[in-house]
């Protein structure tokens, strides 16, 4: 059973993790101005597949470092770029890849990636906006100064006035040549007598002109079925039609930045309420402050099984492990343990029966196959990790020592108070010879001697960011 069960965990551990595939690879890193977001085991893409894993992120003489895990046959060469891509709207990122070009000379294990990927930001959009939203306010200001204000109307006042002036100088220059009008008349008429034919001509070439010109300037009739409007009288009602339109839009831009100023609306208390503007940034800064804790949020899942020897039992554990930052966690745990919870109850008895004593204590120990629950705040100080809280449905307390990179645990558990009349002690040492998986050896219940018994199992602790993504709405849904 425990073989076939190591091998099960060991099939399990290939097809969830993350980093299958990468056995082989090859190492490179990066120094990435910004990191948030980005947890290990997190994806690598290229073109939108996974080529590598996020192995280790850390701080490197004040720059923050990343070193990638790349599957094997997945080539990156001296011109790769590297930047970082949100997946959701709760700020998980994932680091993508651009691989380069076979030109240049190929990436070995250790390499650097030196180019970065500039990624659009909202900070970046906002200010794109705002550039855009300052020069249509210089447009409609030029306007409004133009056309609409007093200086303009004169202009346009003094334009008319000296077209009156000119039309009445012309009529006065056509009465004084009236005699000269008429003796060139005359001179037309006899021209035109001996060439009428000719003239004939061309007053036909003239009727087609101006059946073409009355074609691009009519109204046309296209209810009745008649002929579509001329193509000069249709741009000129456009530019009419648009220049209505802009008349228009600039009358609103002029009320809303009226009623803005006057702190009107909700853009202009915005801009003029002291106090709403900092219960907005008290907001601004709350949601941020959620998002940024969800984001550094990291979710340990552990799945484990014991083999008891003396009992002859299999213990097994599933544990969820909370933990907002890297010196403390919280643990949630549910245990199936074949001995069961046991609870002790004592009761005094007072009888009148001769046959027995006057006031006698019967003890009652019950046994029930329950799950057992384990929730628990850890708190890391150097090497040790203190633990309190519930432990198999008991309180209890724990001490962790964590050696070799935190790949060596000598783990101390005291609890069962109110069980027995001793409290359970159990000693545990683990071991992670493969990545996540963890190798777990020692003894339970050390005090007691008729209930000790030694154990060996096998732990399979992995960081799932699924998980923590929809954490956010696990209250809702319960």
């Amino acid at each position: 059973m425990a073989i076939v069960l190591a091998i099960a965990v060991v099939v399990g551990y290939r097809f969830i993790s993350r980093a299958t595939g990468t056995s082989g690879g090859y190492m490179v890193y990066a120094y990435l101005p910004d990191m948030t977001g980005v947890a290990p085991q997190s994806r690598v893409m290229i073109s939108g597949i996974q080529v590598g894993v996020v192995d280790r992120i850390w701080l490197d003489e004040g720059r923050a470092r990343v070193d990638i895990k790349m599957m094997p046959g997945v080539k990156l060469y001296e011109n790769a770029a590297i930047g970082k891509r949100s997946t959701s709207l709760i700020g998980e990122f994932y680091i993508v890849l651009i691989p380069g070009t076979p030109d240049q000379r190929e990436l070995e294990d250790g390499d650097q990636i030196k180019n970065l990927l500039e990624e659009p930001t909202i900070q970046s959009l906002q200010g794109q906006i705002a550039d855009i939203l300052k020069d249509v306010k210089t447009v409609t200001n030029s306007l409004k100064n133009t056309v609409g204000s007093d200086t303009g109307q004169d202009q346009i006042a003094k334009i008319l006035k000296n077209l009156a002036e000119v039309t009445e100088q012309l009529n006065a220059t056509v009465k004084e040549n009236r005699e000269a009008v008429k003796g060139t008349l005359a001179n037309v008429n006899n021209i035109t007598g001996d060439a009428k034919p000719q003239i004939a001509k061309i007053l036909e070439n003239i009727k087609q002109v101006t059946d073409d010109i009355r074609g691009f300037t009519g109204k046309g009739d296209t209810a009745a079925g008649g002929a579509p409007p001329g193509e000069i009288r249709t741009t000129l009602e456009r530019i009419d039609r648009a220049s209505k339109s802009l008349e228009s839009v600039l009358g609103h831009a002029d009320n809303i930045a009226a009623r803005v100023d006057r702190g009107e609306g909700t853009v202009g208390r915005l801009t003029k309420d002291e106090t709403l503007i900092n219960e907005v940034e008290t907001v601004v800064q709350d949601v941020g402050d959620l998002v940024g804790g969800i984001g550094r949020l990291q979710t340990v899942v552990g799945l484990r099984a014991d083999y008891n020897f003396l009992a002859n039992t299999v213990k097994t554990y599933v544990e969820l492990r909370l933990q907002p930052s890297v010196d403390k966690y919280y643990m949630i745990q549910l245990v199936n343990d074949p001995r069961g919870k046991t609870s002790i109850e004592q009761t005094t008895v007072d009888t009148t029966n001769p046959n027995d004593p006057p006031s006698y204590r019967e003890t009652r120990v019950t046994t029930t196959n329950d799950f057992r629950l384990s929730f628990q705040f850890a708190k890391r100080l150097g090497p040790f990790t203190g633990r309190f809280g519930i432990m198999e449905s008991t309180g209890g307390i724990g001490l962790d020592l964590h050696l070799i990179d935190d790949r060596f645990e000598l783990r101390q558990d005291l609890f069962g108070f109110g069980e027995q009349l001793n409290p359970r002690w159990r000693v545990t040492v683990g071991y992670e010879f493969i990545p996540m998986l963890w190798l777990l050896g020692g003894v339970d219940d050390i005090i007691t001697n008729d209930r000790r018994d030694y154990f060996l199992g096998l732990q399979l602790r992995f960081t799932d960011d699924d998980l923590k993504a929809i954490l956010p709405f696990a209250g809702g849904a319960i």
